[in-house]
């Protein structure tokens, strides 16, 4: 049994009241109220830790005179208060300190990120950081990170870790809570009423500012994310063309199989392929075909989403980017549809997975092979996925295979920070280029460099692509398309990488390269036109068509497809 020390105000062990007895020593008789560390904190984080903020307010051009440094003092207190008033009610001995260091930690590591990349911390972003795997974690560690966790919460951590905090009896505890949340309030309410005008203005004309207060962003977004469910209730899979068929031209004598590949790219621009117009030549192997062979490029195309969490499944649903955004029910997917129509369905994947596009379809992570070339480095080059493709394929199962097959092939692509990762050193033909994560160390032209090297290489994948499917003519009609999941930001008005509010992210981040590649006897068995393609190419689609495209191009008959949305329908011959 413990040896106890009791006394008329509640007991502790001995051993507390000499380590209480120290930190007294240390910051004084009485310690430190959960509340005054708090207040400590936010004041540290309404100022230091929003350096972003300050930093975007003042390219604005907001805090050019006295007025814009009223404006930044009230923002500031605004901060300050709402913080505090929020997380007051979690301001008690033992929880304190977790609380705050979380807040430290989650400070740090977005403002390292706003800073660098120009991002912005929404839900939709919050959800790209949740579904982040360790190979992309480490494109994204560098010393600026390391230096501000250490500055912005590290040093703060140890100070507060050090700190006392005083025994407060729950009652008394409370009442503080209560009377400090009242006095924020108020101040809150009196810097707003202070600076309303400017405020409601920034508020209303700049859109991505409200997603600069760290972290009260990152703190909302992680709360956004939980309570969804909540709000919208469970949403179990609901099962999607359940008439889905086998159209006409799979019953004409002697017809071969269809093999139809599906290239989602990986963050390439639209603006950045030549075959698009740009001026350096990132896609030659694709230009070469574009004489002689059934070739388009769709030069008006446009994402569902500004990341690959958001993008990838809306572009495989029925529903569009605005009712997929909006939706009560989980449906099943476009490969899901496939598959129910009797086709043979395969998924490779060369990034972070197919977020759950592939769970109920054969599947292969090609991004942990060995191969002692396409994988030397410890991350694998996409012409991986070609390597013993027709193994993978004849796994599957034959009846279905018998009737067609459908491979979808996702890129790591042009995946950034570190592009010159993605890249075989035989491939890098723009030079200097960006050897960096860090792409705001280096030079524009080093940036777009290594970025449009990572182009060229999807090039020569595509071309390897139509290579390796035209080796199967003898048994099969085929084809492929590629469409990339997102656009990418490299370096324009100091914005990198890509993942803003679909509503201010820039069009780089949404406009993408569209490509058909039919061989003779899909042509012949679609009745598609290439030259009708080709004369359609400047006419604007989006991810909204894929679904439907894709099985028009198949010949799948369900009660779901819109022939209105099948791009390919209109050259039908």
């Amino acid at each position: 049994m413990g040896l106890k020390l009791f006394r008329t105000t509640g007991h502790s062990s001995i051993l507390d009241t000499q380590t209480a007895a120290a930190w007294q020593r240390a910051t004084g008789p009485l310690g430190r109220n959960p509340l005054a560390l708090l207040a400590i904190v936010s004041l540290w984080l309404a100022t230091i830790g929003n350096w972003a903020l300050w930093r975007e307010l003042a390219k604005l051009g907001l805090l050019e005179n006295f007025r814009g440094y009223v404006f930044a003092v009230a923002f500031a207190c605004i901060i300050f208060a709402g913080t505090n008033a929020l997380f007051a009610v979690l301001a008690w001995r033992r929880s304190i300190k977790p609380v705050l260091i979380f807040m430290l930690v989650a400070a740090a590591l977005g403002m390292h990120f706003m800073l660098s990349y120009g991002v912005v911390i929404d839900t939709t972003m919050m959800v790209n950081v949740l579904q982040t795997d360790p190979r992309e974690t480490r494109d994204l560690l560098s010393f600026k990170l390391l230096l501000t966790v250490v500055f912005v919460a590290v040093l703060p951590a140890v100070w507060l870790w050090r700190q006392y905090v005083q025994r407060v009896a729950w009652p008394v505890q409370t009442l503080r809570i209560v009377v400090f949340i009242t006095l924020n309030l108020a101040v809150l309410a009196i810097a707003l009423a202070l600076s309303f005008q400017t405020f409601s203005s920034t508020m209303r004309n700049h859109t991505h500012v409200r997603y600069l207060i760290n972290p009260l962003n990152s703190l909302y977004a992680l709360a956004n994310i939980a309570a969804k469910p909540l709000r919208k209730g469970p949403m179990p899979l609901t099962p999607l063309g359940q008439d889905a068929k086998l159209g006409a031209s799979y019953a004409q004598p002697a017809s071969k199989a269809p093999l139809l590949v599906l290239v989602v790219g990986e963050t390439a621009r639209s603006g950045n392929f030549s075959i698009n117009g740009y001026a350096r030549p990132t896609t030659p192997a694709l230009a070469a075909l574009m004489g002689s062979e059934r070739i388009s490029s769709l030069r008006n195309a446009w994402s569902c989403g500004t990341n690959t969490a958001a993008s990838l499944p809306c572009m495989f649903s029925h529903l569009g980017r605005e009712a997929f955004e909006d939706r009560n029910v989980n449906y099943e997917n476009l490969l899901d549809v496939l598959q129910r129509a009797g086709l043979a369905v395969l998924w490779l994947d060369n990034q972070s997975g197919c977020k759950g596009l592939c769970d109920r379809i054969a599947s292969a992570d090609t991004a942990r092979s060995k191969h002692p070339e396409l994988c030397a480095s410890g991350e694998c080059f996409d012409a991986i996925m070609l390597d013993g493709l027709d193994a993978r394929i004849a796994a599957l199962p034959a009846a279905q295979r018998a009737k067609g097959v459908v491979v979808v092939m996702h890129q790591m692509g042009s995946h950034g920070p570190a592009y010159y990762k993605r890249v075989p050193q035989t491939f890098k033909k723009f030079t200097p280029e960006c050897a960096s994560n860090a792409l705001q160390d280096c030079s524009r032209e080093q940036v777009v460099n290594s970025y449009d090297n990572t182009i060229a290489y999807t090039d020569h994948l595509l071309a390897s692509t139509i290579q390796w499917l035209k080796t199967k003519d003898s048994s099969a009609h085929t084809a492929m398309v590629y469409v990339s999941d997102h656009g990418e930001s490299l370096g324009e008005n100091n914005i990198y990488l890509h993942g803003l509010p679909y509503a201010i992210a820039p069009d780089v981040q949404k406009h993408v390269p569209w490509i058909t590649w039919l061989s003779a006897g899909f042509a012949t068995r679609s009745r598609i036109d290439n030259a009708c393609l080709n004369a359609r190419a400047t006419e604007r689609v989006s991810h909204d068509h894929y679904f439907h495209s894709v099985l028009g191009l198949m010949d799948v008959k369900t009660g779901v497809y819109n022939r209105a949305l099948d791009l390919y329908a209109p050259c039908v011959r």
